[in-house]
């Protein structure tokens, strides 16, 4: 019986490590393919810790029963300790918390300078601003944009923000942050809890394994960008509950951060490189942002696409648009574009007309994740 009681103990110990460790960025954890033993060790956890707990309880009386016991003691406690520091301090969605009020303000009351970066998402005539530097931390932001039902998500580890309808066959949904894989944030729906993939909003283990988010169009530009061409956009501001957690001086947005995950390699395509990635269709393309700053634009193809990807004089804001051909090459000067002899702004608007050029989204992104989730992608060179 006494065996019993320090298998139990083992068992809740390991248990509760590896219930964690498969979902959270430790060490050889993001390199395995192991999302489907990590689904299953969550979705049975109850019923290990009720077989470990029942072992630590029929074996407890005799392991009590002997001179030292400070020693039966002290290995309950530790199994105590792991189970609340695995399942407290260490839950993803209990270290990144969620705003507990969204508050957003127009031009004349942000507070932010001008050089802070935002993702931006226009529908039906409003426009709305989630700081990097905010959203880094909380992940994802659901709101509502013009009528629209929006989940706004940061991965701090790629560096990808991605827009989505929190619609799932149809129906709203609630998401809350579970953990990541092979590096990128995962979110567990509130109704069948699947897991889906920040990068690319599809559910990657689950009953709706396969399903995948509608995406939302949006834009990463810096705030003096987004009031140029949007005078009347609004900005949220920052959670007063999770002030303390925020990058308050945008070391992360502007590439300065330090910590081995979030850290930025100034030279070109190594890990933590920074890229413009494009996807037409089933082809995708990457494009170094060492060499987009020195081009500012590039006329170019994906798969049988003609595309431009441009870089605004800020060095901070970008975007893409299709070419109507091959033969058709766009021209950048002022932060204007010129095709033939229209001109347009940075949003692609036609300055002389309400004719829009067609959009496409563009991701600024750690080369390692966009090779990671686009492995038959092709490098601008």
């Amino acid at each position: 019986m006494r065996k019993i009681f320090y298998v139990g103990i083992a068992g809740v110990i390991l248990f509760e490590i590896l219930n964690v460790y498969f979902i959270m960025p430790m060490p050889g954890s993001q390199r395995m393919n192991s999302i489907d033993v990590a689904y299953f060790l969550y979705g049975y956890r109850w019923y290990f810790r009720i077989a470990f707990g029942l072992c630590i309880s029929i074996g407890s009386i005799n392991a009590f029963q002997i001179k030292h016991k400070w020693l039966p003691a002290l290995f309950l406690a530790a199994a105590i300790a792991v189970t609340y520091l695995f399942n407290f301090e260490m839950v993803a969605d209990h270290m990144f918390m969620q705003p507990e009020q969204l508050t957003f303000v127009s031009k004349d009351k942000n507070k932010l300078n001008d050089s802070s970066m935002v993702v931006a998402v226009e529908n039906n005539g409003e426009v709305k601003a989630y700081p990097m530097r905010y959203i880094v931390y909380h992940h994802q932001v659901q709101d509502i944009v013009g009528g629209k039902s929006v989940i706004v998500t940061y991965c701090s580890v790629c560096r990808t923000g991605r827009v989505y309808e929190p619609i799932v066959k149809g129906q709203p949904e609630k998401f809350r942050l579970v953990g990541m894989d092979h590096f990128n944030a995962m979110f567990e729906d509130a109704t069948t809890k699947s897991w889906w993939r920040q990068v690319n909003g599809e559910a990657i283990t689950g009953s709706l394994k396969g399903e995948a988010l509608p995406e939302v169009e949006s834009r990463q530009l810096s705030i003096k960008k987004l009031f140029e061409l949007y005078p009347n956009a609004l900005v949220m501001q920052l959670d007063k509950a999770s002030k303390s957690n925020y990058d308050s001086i945008g070391k992360f947005e502007h590439g300065k951060s330090k910590g081995d995950l979030t850290r930025t390699d100034s030279t070109s395509w190594k890990d933590k490189s920074w890229i413009v990635g494009l996807q037409v269709g089933t082809s995708s393309k990457a494009y170094d942002w060492n060499t987009l700053k020195e081009m500012r634009i590039i006329n170019d193809k994906i798969g049988k696409t003609p595309i431009a990807l441009v870089l605004s004089s800020d060095n901070q804001s970008f975007v893409a648009f299709e070419r109507s051909s091959d033969a058709e090459t766009f021209a950048f000067r002022n932060d204007t574009l010129m095709v033939d002899d229209k001109q347009y702004n940075f949003s692609g608007r036609d300055l002389a007309t309400v004719q829009q050029l067609k959009k496409i989204n563009a991701y600024q992104e750690f080369w390692h994740s966009w090779r990671t989730f686009h492995p038959q992608t092709e490098q601008y060179k």
